[in-house]
């Protein structure tokens, strides 16, 4: 006699959660276990995880004919995170489940072969998947409940193993259930809390800008880049502070919101980086220059979230920019640009969020010393070969270039211009500003304004505008470049609490778009 079990689970597409039915069928005949519905290799191996695992949790792993069906079948699935379904429909089906109370819940998790859940990537886009598709119950390992009750409207149900999973879908016990309400998840900031500088950035320790000395004109673009969220280029020669200044640029950006903070705890943990409750410190990124452009952009098999949607909502430092692969750079103009980007395999076409600040640091020749008193020994030849390695469609992209020199033995050891504290209050105002504005354009900052929307909300006096179309006219500036050159000149008004653009405001804007150091960007200007 055939028996039929059905139990939702999620699998994770790209960073969104798509539905999958698990249905299991057992008949008489020979004993086999076979799983349908085009999964991956994982998901064929869980097979000899799910016969171990109902063993030696005590239950009795069924005799004849198991059919497992991971529906839609049209949908790839990959991962081991079917485990726990997969096995609880198993028992269902062979009666050692109630098969109507299983229905609703939905489950996530891989088992070992003792039976114990273990950890799973990804169990918040899961929980987010069960509250679209209105599954009030979610059972996850233990050790990704306090992430998956992040999300409201869904009671979660954190399980050490198979055994305490199957007790609480049969009534023996009622789990442990959090909810975002409950006090299982952490709140968003409030208040002076939201004001509180990170005592710590992407791992690297404590650090402030008071540990900054002289560099006046970087700290100014550091502050305009983080106000506006621009894209910033440093160049300098070797152990000027550039890689200094650009780790404390998320020291001084505004506080994540709980909207952007679930976005950003999502993608890293469908990555496998994250499994301990809401992120909340802003991502700052700093891949090694050998990275490939899949690994930079996105990509893979299955496509998987890169470096650029790793930062989504903080900021993507690229160290030794020039020595960047052509290819990897190149890669991310169109996410710059767009905001997103899009990985096709196959009839595949998976969007990954890419809404983060670039922030750039590289030598102006290969020995670093170009435009140094007399220290540069490079070539004409070695010069030439270092401005083709950096992408000058790439740089036309970037918002505040900076020249980043040695300070002086008097600055070095004067006092710090400033604090983390400090500037982050700064930036805040401004942004505020920037949010009263553009209410209801569907912008944020004045570095995602485009064309239409630069024209519609920046008012520019006389004399700016007069300066900013002599700029053009020159050639100086590409249309990008004009644009570009708009937006910085708006923040710079911004910080200073002004409504209109003025003259004084353009000119800097502009002075941000040349070099002075080695030009290799020259046209791009």
């Amino acid at each position: 006699m055939a028996m039929l079990a059905r139990v939702r689970t999620f699998a994770i597409d790209g960073i969104e959660p798509r539905p999958v039915w698990v249905e299991v069928d057992i008949r008489s005949g020979l004993p086999s276990f076979t799983i349908v519905g085009l999964g991956d290799i994982a998901v064929r191996e869980s097979r000899e995880r799910i016969r171990s695992a109902i063993l030696n949790s005590g239950f009795r792993f069924p005799d004849g004919r198991i059919t497992a069906n991971l529906a839609p079948a049209s949908l790839r699935k990959a991962g081991p995170g079917f485990d726990v379904a997969l096995a609880l429909a198993v028992l269902a089906a062979s009666a050692q489940l109630p098969a109507e109370p299983l229905r609703a819940y939905a489950v996530f998790g891989e088992l070992s072969l003792g039976g114990e859940l273990r950890d799973s990537p990804g169990a918040l886009a899961v929980a987010e998947g069960a509250r679209r598709f209105r599954c009030e119950r979610l059972i996850v390992p233990h050790s990704r409940a306090r992430e998956a009750a992040l999300v409201d409207g869904v009671v979660v149900v954190a399980a050490d193993g198979l055994r305490s999973a199957a007790a609480v879908i049969s009534g023996e016990r009622a789990g442990a259930a959090l909810t975002a309400d409950s006090g299982g998840a952490e709140r968003a900031p409030t208040g002076a809390e939201r004001h509180r500088p990170s005592a710590a950035v992407g791992g690297i320790g404590r650090i402030d800008l008071r540990d900054v000395r002289g560099h006046s004109l970087p700290l100014l673009a550091l502050l305009i880049a983080a106000a506006g969220g621009h894209n910033l280029l440093m160049e300098g020669a070797p152990g000027t502070g550039k890689t200094m200044l650009a780790r404390r640029l998320a020291t001084i950006l505004p506080p994540l919101s709980r909207e952007e903070a679930i976005e950003v705890t999502r993608i890293h943990s469908i990555a496998g980086l994250h499994s301990d409750g809401l992120i909340s410190d802003r991502p700052f990124r700093a891949p090694h220059h050998t990275i490939s452009a899949a690994g930079l952009a996105g990509g893979g098999s299955p496509p998987r979230p890169g470096e650029a949607t790793l930062a989504h909502n903080g900021v993507l430092f690229l160290d030794e920019l020039s020595e960047f692969s052509r290819s990897s750079l190149d890669a991310l103009r169109q996410p710059l640009e767009d905001g997103h980007v899009t990985i096709v395999r196959g009839q595949r076409a998976l969007r990954f969020p890419t809404g983060f600040m670039l922030v750039a640091a590289t030598n102006p020749c290969p020995c670093g010393f170009a435009g140094v008193d007399d220290r540069c020994g490079c070539a004409e030849s070695d010069l030439r070969r270092h401005r083709r390695r950096l992408s000058g469609p790439l740089l036309d992209r970037i918002d505040l270039l900076v020249d980043v020199r040695r300070p002086d033995a008097d600055e070095l050891e004067g006092p710090p211009q400033t604090t983390s504290a400090a500037a982050r209050e700064q930036v805040i105002q401004a942004r505020e500003r920037q949010r009263r504005r553009l209410e209801g354009t569907g912008a944020g900052r004045n570095g995602e304004l485009d064309a239409a929307l630069a024209r519609a909300t920046i008012r520019l006096d006389v004399d700016a505008e007069e300066h900013l179309g002599r700029a053009y006219a020159s050639g100086l500036l590409s249309p990008r470049g004009r644009h570009r050159v708009l937006r910085v000149a708006r923040t710079i008004a911004d910080l200073g609490g002004r409504d209109r653009v003025s003259r004084d405001d353009v000119l800097l804007a502009l002075s941000f778009r040349q070099r002075t150091g080695a030009d290799p960007m020259a046209s791009a200007a």
